[in-house]
This record gives structure tokens, C-alpha cells and sequence, in this order.
């Protein structure tokens, strides 16, 4: 272990993972790709950006060197006998046309910045996004994958900044060596004094950084709980059960024992950087002051100009200060070069579930229907199959209820027709043909699922009806249309500006919906899609039994034709299916219509009877 290892040891109660110098210089590689998205996010705000800072890079050089001049020139005039002003007045007018430009040039560089970094972070923001859908159900469902989101995400709107820092970077880099080029004229000496001045400060800020990044990222689980905590804790869709239930202190108290372990180590690290920071700015102070004593000494002597010195102290201080800020922006750029790392590590993540190379046409109409054929499947990191050897057939147009306890399988097994998950084992096919060689676009398409868990969009109500079909959002007839069909419409004429609603509380004017409502909503959706395949997954859980009844009843006179699969718990409304398919364990318990399960006496029968009983 290095010596600056132990000396700047933080040990930040926490594992981190822990980077190298080697690492951030890596971290670098991530750059041709940052910039590459950049030009792509506008090409011609990257040149003019480019170009404007190239300008600026040599505008120290010139106002120092015309500094010098007016120093030498008052000098001059001092001890002449007949005062001449006219190259006096010319020098003066240079550096002050110079000082315009440069606050000019340095007002248009951010303001290029500012339009380009907005530009990048929405152009990113999108790519997430898109990227986000193309990835399987089944990692959304991973809390490693989620970090990675979550990293992901502040990235979009966080690296906005390295953008400026790069150029910023190459601007300073530019302008060092026209600096460097004048100091090496008149003392190469100094160049050597500035060497020692910056060094010790680069490499504490470069270890700092990479302990920094390093306790920030595997702090990411215990963020995402804090954000979590902090939502749930003063959250509209959580009040109700903070308040009965009194959680507010133990939601407080967790939040706080958490923040506060995350505080403890960041405070540790962040003591350490600032001790260690004064030290090495210390030793900075210290050569100037020493390379300034040095030219005073030849300025004295002799050897140059007084002129001369006001140069030379003035570049050797711009050009500490400016490799003191290139050091300390590298070590920054390399912390951020790791994050961004972060995102493209995100965008770099494959589905599995991918489209066939030569995917076949989907039947419109469906002709045979859907057969399983010893499907099994089994949850990542799940210890049992949630199905188990399921073989079964849903012939065209008939309409299949699925029944049976929680757990039993029954929403895994429509998530696998939508290909949301593969199969573990056996296949799926929809007219003889395995749905895996169908486009997944077009098969998702073509299948209309609503589940219990359906998503309440807090926009307007007629852009709630119309995600069940996107493309059809500016087709109102379409939209009134599926709301009639599920009775939504009663519930949207109630409200103050009706299909132009907000609905939800998070935004201005929002009127929040009951269960019921909410769900007649949703079921639009499945009126909206025209699809092939139409599935219901218990989206009328919060309707009572004659209401679900009236619109199970509904959704099956208004669907003649097409592939249906109910599942509800009330056996009293699944028995207007045609078929029945039990589910138990994760396997075929019983296959029949109500009338055959009923009068064949299992399972079905007796809990059918059970139900029944609770209605007397």
C-alpha cells in the first residue's frame, strides 16, 4: 500500500468499492463516446462552443503581454523628457478591447453550454427512456438492476456538467501552453517551482475523488431506501395507512438512523479532504511566493524589465492557478468519467427476450388459437417453478377464465403469452406457429392485457383511455367509444372539464378517482386496443360482485370473436366463460366449463360452493 494509501485513509464505515488511480484514467475511455453523443445532440451549438473557446485560450497571453508593454511604456515616459501618449493610449485601447471580448466570449461560451447541456440531459433522458422499454419485465424486478437505473438516471441530468468541464479543460490546457511558451523564454526555472507546486495537490484531489465515487456507489442501495423513505413518508397514496397505523416515527427513525450512517462517512471522508486540501494548497502558496521573490531578485539585478516582472508574475500566478484548476478538473472529469461509465453501462444492458431475425406475420384473424405445450417457469433466483409442465389449449374466439388461489400462476401465465417473460421450458404457439418467431412488437400488439395492478396515469382522462392504444390518442370518437363500452363515460361526464380532466392530485386542477372509477378507466384501455387477444387480470377487484358480474357480462357480449382469458377470484362471474382452467401450484388442477367442473365434484366444485354460500 502506498503511502498516500495510509495517509489518507477515510475507512467510511461502509464496503466500497474501491477504484484505482488506473481506474479513472480508464474512466477517461467513456469520453470519445460522451462527446460523440454530444455532437450528435446538435453539431453545429458543439462547433461554435469549440471554436469560442479556442479564442479565449489565447486572450491571457495577449492581455499579459500588452500589460507588460503599457508597464514598460509608463516607465519609458517617466524618464523622457517630451511625454509621448499616443502608443501608451494604443496599448491601453488593446487590453481594454481585449477585456470586452473576453467577457463577450466568456457570456456566449455559457450561454452555449447552457443550451447544449439542456439539449444533452433531454437528449439522454430520452435514450433512457426508449432504452428502459426495450428491457426485459424480469429485470426490472432485480434490485442490481435497479441500481444500475437508478445510477443511470441521475446521470442524465448530472454529467450535463462534464460536458463544460472537458471543454473548459481543453480551453485551459490551450491557453498553459501559450503561457508555458513565455515562461520558457524568460526562465525555465519557474516552470520547475510550478511543477512542485501542484503535484502533491493533484494527486491528494485524484485520491479523494476516487474514495468519493467509490462511497457513493455502494451507498446506491441505501440511496434508493432513503428516496423510498422519503416518498412513502409524505406520499398521498400512502397517507391513509400512515395515519391509521401511527408509522410516521418509525419511518422518521429509519430514515434517520440510515441518513445518519451515510453522514457519519461522508463527514469522515469529506474532514480528511478538507485537512489534507489546506496542506497541499499550502505548499502551492508557498512556491509562488518563491518563484515571486525569484523574479523580484532579477528584477532588481537587472536582469529584466519591470515590465518583465509584472509579466512573469503574472503568468507564473495564471498558470499555478490554471494548472491547479487542470489538475484538480481532471481528477473531477475522472470522477464524472466513472459516472458516466454508470449510464453507459446501463444503456449497454441486452434483453434477452429479443425479436426472431426473420420474424414471421401475425394472423389477423386468429385461426386455431393458443396452445401451451409443457411450459414450465421458474422466477430468477426463485427456489421453484411458479408453473410446472402447464399444457393446455385456447381455441379462437373462446373466451377462457383462469381461477384458482394467490400464487397459483395465473398472472405468470398470461405475462408469458405477451412474452413479457420466456418460458423455462416448452413452448407457446399461436396458430401452430411458436410465438417466440412472431415480431414481439406486433404480438404485443396485438394482445390487450389489463392487470390488477394497472398503472393510474396522473394525465387527463382522455390520454388515461388512450395509452391502451397510442397511436390512436387524437382519435376521440375512439376514445368516447371504449369509455362507453366500460362504462367510464358515467364517471367522466361527472367530471368539471370531463375528457380534458387531470386526473390524480400530484398535479394543478388534478380530481382524484375512487377504486371503481379508476378501473372502469382502465378497462377502456382493452376497448381501445382492437386487439386480437384481449386479457383481463383482475382489473375489477375493487367492483363489488354485481358490478364486476355487469361488466365481465359487458366485456363478453362486446368481444364476440375474440381470444379472451379472464381471471377473478368470484367463480360466480368466470362461470359465463366458456372454459375454465383451475390453477393449483402452479400446475393443471382441472380443465372444463362450470358446468362440467361443477358436476365433475373437485376442487372447483368446492370452493364455487363455498363462494356460493357467502351470497346466502
Amino acid at each position: 500500500m502506498s503511502i498516500f494509501s495510509n495517509i489518507f485513509s477515510s475507512d467510511p464505515q461502509k464496503k466500497d468499492d474501491k477504484l484505482s488511480f488506473n481506474d479513472q484514467l480508464n474512466a477517461l475511455k467513456n469520453l470519445p463516446e460522451f462527446f460523440k453523443l454530444i455532437w450528435e445532440t446538435d453539431k453545429t451549438y458543439t462547433v461554435i462552443n469549440v471554436f469560442l473557446r479556442l479564442i479565449q485560450a489565447a486572450i491571457p497571453l495577449a492581455m499579459l503581454y500588452v500589460g507588460k508593454l503599457i508597464i514598460d511604456e509608463i516607465i519609458l515616459q517617466i524618464s523622457a523628457d517630451e511625454k509621448l501618449w499616443d502608443l501608451l493610449w494604443i496599448y491601453l485601447a488593446i487590453e481594454f478591447g481585449l477585456a470586452i471580448l473576453s467577457e463577450v466570449l466568456s457570456r456566449m461560451i455559457n450561454l452555449y453550454d447552457s443550451l447544449l447541456g439542456d439539449l444533452f440531459s433531454n437528449k439522454t433522458s430520452v435514450k433512457l427512456i426508449e432504452h428502459a422499454a426495450t428491457l426485459d419485465l424480469y429485470q426490472f424486478e432485480d434490485a442490481e438492476f435497479y441500481d444500475k437505473l437508478e445510477r443511470a438516471r441521475r446521470q442524465t441530468v448530472g454529467r450535463v456538467m462534464l460536458m463544460s468541464q472537458v471543454l473548459s479543460q481543453l480551453q485551459d490546457i490551450i491557453t498553459v501552453m501559450f503561457l508555458s511558451g513565455g515562461l520558457i523564454i524568460f526562465s525555465p526555472l519557474l516552470l520547475v517551482i510550478l511543477a512542485l507546486a501542484i503535484i502533491p495537490s493533484f494527486i491528494g484531489e485524484s485520491h479523494f475523488n476516487e474514495r468519493s465515487y467509490s462511497l457513493s456507489r455502494s451507498w446506491t442501495p441505501e440511496r434508493r431506501e432513503l428516496d423510498y423513505l422519503r416518498y412513502i413518508g409524505a406520499s398521498d397514496d400512502t397517507a391513509k395507512e400512515i395515519k391509521i397505523f401511527n408509522l410516521a416515527g418509525f419511518l422518521s427513525n429509519r430514515f434517520k438512523i440510515l441518513s445518519d450512517k451515510y453522514y457519519l462517512a461522508n463527514k469522515k471522508l469529506a474532514t480528511n479532504r478538507a485537512v489534507w486540501g489546506t496542506l497541499f494548497s499550502g505548499i502551492g502558496t508557498l512556491s509562488y511566493y518563491g518563484a515571486y521573490v525569484y523574479i523580484i531578485v532579477q528584477t532588481v539585478n537587472g536582469a529584466i524589465t519591470v515590465g518583465d516582472l509584472t509579466f512573469l508574475a503574472g503568468s507564473f500566478s495564471r498558470l499555478r492557478n490554471l494548472l491547479q484548476a487542470i489538475m484538480n478538473r481532471f481528477s473531477k472529469i475522472a470522477e464524472s468519467a466513472l459516472y458516466l461509465k454508470d449510464m453507459f453501462d446501463f444503456f449497454n444492458i441486452k434483453p434477452r427476450i429479443s425479436n426472431p431475425d426473420k420474424p414471421k406475420e401475425f394472423p389477423k384473424p386468429i385461426k386455431e388459437g393458443i396452445k401451451f405445450e409443457n411450459v414450465s417457469f421458474r422466477y430468477p433466483n426463485a427456489i421453484r417453478n411458479a408453473l410446472s409442465n402447464i399444457s393446455f389449449e385456447i381455441k379462437a374466439g373462446e373466451k377462457m377464465a383462469l381461477v384458482g388461489e394467490n400464487g397459483a400462476g395465473k398472472t405468470t401465465l398470461v405475462k408469458l403469452i405477451a412474452r413479457l417473460y420466456e418460458p423455462t421450458e416448452g413452448r407457446i404457439l399461436i396458430d401452430g406457429i411458436d410465438i417466440r418467431e412472431y415480431s414481439l412488437s406486433e404480438l404485443r400488439n396485438e394482445i390487450g392485457i389489463i392487470f390488477q395492478d394497472y398503472v393510474r396515469f396522473h394525465m387527463r382522462a382522455y390520454e388515461n383511455i388512450a395509452v391502451g392504444n397510442i397511436p390512436r390518442l387524437t382519435e376521440r370518437d375512439e376514445i368516447v367509444d371504449s369509455a362507453e363500452k366500460s362504462l367510464a363515460d358515467r364517471v367522466i361526464q361527472e367530471l368539471p372539464e370531463e375528457y380534458e380532466q387531470m386526473l390524480g392530485r400530484r398535479f394543478e386542477k388534478g380530481v382524484e378517482l375512487s377504486g371503481g372509477q379508476w378501473q372502469k378507466i382502465a378497462l377502456a384501455r382493452a376497448y381501445m386496443r382492437e386487439a386480437e387477444i384481449l386479457i383481463l387480470d383482475e382489473p375489477t377487484s375493487a367492483l363489488d360482485a354485481r358490478a364486476e358480474h355487469e361488466v365481465f357480462q359487458r366485456f363478453s357480449d362486446l368481444i364476440k370473436g375474440k381470444t379472451a382469458v379472464l381471471i377473478s377470484h368470484r367463480f360466480s362471474t368466470v362461470r359465463m366463460a366458456d372454459r375454465i382452467l383451475f390453477l393449483e401450484d402452479g400446475k393443471v388442477k382441472e380443465l372444463g366449463s362450470h358446468d362440467e367442473l361443477v358436476k365433475f365434484n373437485g376442487k372447483y366444485a368446492e370452493l364455487f360452493s363455498l363462494q356460493a354460500k357467502g351470497y346466502t
